[in-house]
């Protein structure tokens, strides 16, 4: 008697785990941003959250969590309960780079869960007003002229506008002195305000400003001419080809998340990026969406060892680290 309990009881515990997967999401899901509120990031998440919420029928809270490179942010997200209702959005820089460059307590790959792509970003060589140069081939010439005293914004070290800075300096063969921030949004403000020289920055973080006439764009660091602003050319046409740099993005679920969950969060995100009105917001901020075999968790997966592959060698020959 007391087996067929014990044995009872098991079956039950058992069969109640899709009982309740099956009902997620069941409350408030969190998307954690590891950069600064305004920034591309943020922006992308709440666009992004705000379809997400009408398809899932759950709202959606952006949480932004700040520090060391956004790997503080991505931590938080490893170490959350594996249920889906904690999803971490980063992109070429937080979820690859960050790996080759500081001393993590968690595994980029091994401790998080791939969900989808859901976008890319190339970046945008931009400066203040106040520098004299016009054209990019000018803008070199006059960084060369003040090597190792131009100031560059970034989000911390790893980040997007760090690796890219540094990048682009060992293109140019000159050296930028990197000013970090808890985001590109912040150190946007004070390109705009003049403080410092010049970012390179995502196109969807500085578009607006570029726009406006608050700052000045160069080059856009793709092949292709952006639709949302067709007049700024490519690196190619430039001078300085080959300067290509996408700064994709994604999201991920700690690891252990049921599989169905990650399912009905993939859908969800498939079909937010499907949706008329956040495409066309997306493509005004200058952000691609990818293709529709790149939004499959496997496709994700893929996708990031590939980058790993590809950029800790150039980061490690770079020695590009923590200081």
């Amino acid at each position: 008697m007391k087996r067929l309990i014990t044995a009872a009881i098991v079956a039950a515990l058992a069969g109640s785990t899709p009982a309740v997967t099956q009902t997620f999401p069941s409350r408030p899901i969190t998307i954690i941003v590891p950069f600064a509120a305004g920034g591309p990031t943020d922006a992308l998440a709440r666009i992004l959250g705000d379809k997400m919420r009408q398809i899932l029928g759950q709202p959606i809270v952006v949480e932004d969590v700040t520090g060391a490179g956004g790997t503080i942010g991505v931590g938080r997200a490893v170490h959350a309960p594996p249920d889906g209702y904690t999803l971490s959005i980063g992109h070429l820089g937080t979820h690859v780079i960050n790996g080759a460059i500081y001393p993590l307590n968690f595994d980029l790959v091994k401790d998080l869960e791939p969900v989808a792509t859901i976008a890319s970003n190339p970046m945008m060589i931009v400066s203040k007003n106040d520098i004299p140069a016009r054209n990019l081939s000018e803008l070199i010439a006059w960084i060369r002229a003040h090597d190792g005293k131009v100031t560059a914004g970034t989000a911390g070290v790893g980040s997007g506008a760090h690796f890219s800075g540094v990048y682009f300096g060992q293109q140019i063969g000159s050296k930028l002195q990197f000013v970090p921030y808890r985001g590109t949004g912040p150190a946007l403000l004070d390109l705009v305000a003049g403080q410092i020289d010049l970012i390179v920055d995502q196109a969807s973080n500085s578009l607006a400003q570029v726009k406006a006439g608050k700052i000045r764009a160069y080059a856009v660091t793709s092949a292709r001419r952006l639709a949302a602003a067709p007049d700024i050319p490519t690196v190619d046409e430039a001078g300085l080809p080959g300067f290509h740099v996408e700064l994709w993005s994604g999201i991920w679920v700690p690891k252990g998340t049921p599989k169905n969950v990650v399912g009905k969060l993939n859908d969800a995100i498939v079909g937010a990026l499907a949706d008329p009105a956040v495409r066309r917001r997306m493509e005004e901020a200058g952000l691609d969406i990818p293709s529709r075999d790149k939004q499959t968790p496997e496709g994700l997966a893929a996708y990031q060892r590939a980058e790993i592959s590809k950029w800790w060698p150039m980061i490690r020959d770079a020695n590009i680290k923590v200081e």
